[in-house]
């Protein structure tokens, strides 16, 4: 006899089923729950990753330290770059076993739902075209003021006027040697950082230095509308002066923060500088894979801007007025005479290189003569807009066409509006001979390239039918 019952076979079976069906399940459930983890750390990892690539590269060199060595100085022994690369890693390892449990990503998943259901995938971010960066490379009282208006007037360009002077403020370098091949090499490092958006850079040459990130001293502010747009324009602070304000608003502080994420929101970016004089020092820029570097060189005729310098700074050429008022036979000091020598000599040896094309610059130069612009500005905007990559808007067509049919030249000696066709020779009619000879002695080799033609006399140089100026072609590189 059989001790105990015997169950019967379909209960049996049964029996066995049930354990099965609970394994199963317990599988499912397993699977679920690795699935939304990795969802979850898919979604972390992506943001942590983002944020990471939009810490500025600049920050790190506006400071010249290493990101390896900042981290480092706050307990970290990677740079952002590593970083980024283990996340990066550490995502695709979780997709890699998100495809191994069946499991397909967010996105692609999707993406194939709406190809299954006959329906168009989900539209992807556009792709922006290439960020060009603009150099106005000029010397003072050639007109850039002006010409760096064409940019400043479109409001995809974020526009800088005269960022350097900040520098040259607190930096001093004496003329000539290593001197002035040391304050070159500081303009180019600041002028890169600026070209990334590290605004941060200059906050270490503005006195007083800022707090906070804030600054009532940016010279002259209110020539970047960027800098005057909203979010950069904060509510005005009463009792606060500042010394560059917005002209036409009242703005607060100049916060960096903000006009750095208006810079790198903006599609462009451009700036005037005439403390930029070795053209050969742009090379790095030219050759930085994060930059797509374009350089306007203007140039004027020399007798023009000493004649406007003369008015503008007259403080700074007493030697000459006095030297022109002398009725002796005395000659002009020859310390002035070689520093103007010498600053023709820079601009012709720039633009000689310029236009030689190397092959780090072809394709990056242009160079443009004030006087061209003056007589056509709306065509030479469009050239210089061209040689950029950018389209021209009508709101630059606009400005240029009601600025530059003034009755009268605007006030001030900065002043953007001009009646630009008789602007470029009014020097004529007011230089002495003497002086143009000075200047034509000095910088022949100079006029000679841009095509501005010597005077041979006084009745030369003030006769209007007399030309003094070559009819050049478009000196642009392509």
């Amino acid at each position: 006899m059989e001790k105990g019952l015997t169950l019967p076979q379909d209960c049996r079976d049964f029996l066995h089923s049930l354990k099965m069906r609970s394994k199963y399940a317990l599988f499912l459930v397993f699977v679920v729950i690795v699935f939304v983890f990795i969802e979850k750390e898919n979604k972390i990892i992506s943001r942590v990753s983002d944020k990471l690539k939009q810490i500025p590269q600049a920050l790190a060199d506006a400071n010249s330290t290493d990101p390896a060595l900042a981290l480092a100085e706050n307990a970290s022994l990677l740079s952002l770059s590593e970083l980024d690369s283990a996340f990066s890693q550490l995502q695709s390892r979780l997709r890699n076993l998100s495809l191994q449990l069946g499991v397909e990503p967010a996105v692609e998943a999707a993406g194939e739902e709406a190809e299954e259901e006959g329906k168009e995938e989900p539209p992807r971010p556009a792709v922006a075209g290439p960020r060009r960066h603009v150099l106005l490379m000029a010397t003072t009282r050639t007109g850039s003021s002006f010409v760096g208006e064409f940019f400043n007037q479109q409001g995809n360009i974020f526009y800088l006027f005269e960022p350097l002077w900040h520098i040259e403020r607190t930096v001093s370098f004496e003329p000539g040697g290593a001197n002035a091949a040391g304050s070159a090499l500081v303009y180019r490092d600041v002028l890169k950082q600026l070209f990334l958006c590290d605004l941060y850079v200059l906050e270490h040459f503005i006195t007083p230095l800022p707090e906070d990130h804030l600054t009532e001293f940016m010279f002259r502010r209110g020539s970047s509308r960027s800098l005057c747009e909203d979010p950069v324009c904060t509510p005005f602070v009463k009792k606060v002066f500042e010394k560059y304000h917005c002209k036409n608003r009242r703005c607060g502080p100049l916060n960096v923060t903000l006009a750095a994420e208006a810079c790198r929101r903006k599609e462009h970016m451009a700036l005037k500088a005439v403390r930029i004089r070795q053209l050969e020092f742009l090379q790095p820029l030219a050759e930085d894979p994060r930059l797509d570097l374009r350089v306007i060189q203007l140039v004027r005729d020399p007798r023009a801007v000493l004649a406007s310098r003369m008015v503008a700074f007259a403080g700074k050429y007493k030697t000459w007025k006095k030297w022109l008022d002398d009725e002796g036979q005395d000659g002009l000091r020859e310390e002035e005479v070689q520093r103007l020598r010498g600053n023709c000599e820079s601009i012709r040896l720039s633009a000689e290189l310029g236009l030689r094309q190397p092959a780090w610059l072809r394709g990056r130069y242009m160079l443009v003569r004030y006087e061209d612009v003056a007589r056509g500005p709306l065509q030479k905007a469009r050239e210089m807009y061209r040689f950029a990559g950018i389209p021209l808007t009508p709101q630059v067509e606009d400005w240029i066409q009601k600025n530059t049919q003034a009755a009268h030249d605007g006030s001030g000696i900065y002043s953007t509006q001009k009646n630009s066709s008789e602007q470029f020779e009014k020097w004529r009619f007011s230089m002495p001979f003497k002086l143009a000879q000075v200047v034509q002695a000095a910088c022949g080799p100079a006029m000679r390239l841009f095509g501005y033609k010597l005077a041979r006399d006084a009745a030369a140089l003030t006769n209007r039918s007399v030309s003094l100026l070559e009819e050049r072609g478009t000196f642009w590189v392509t």
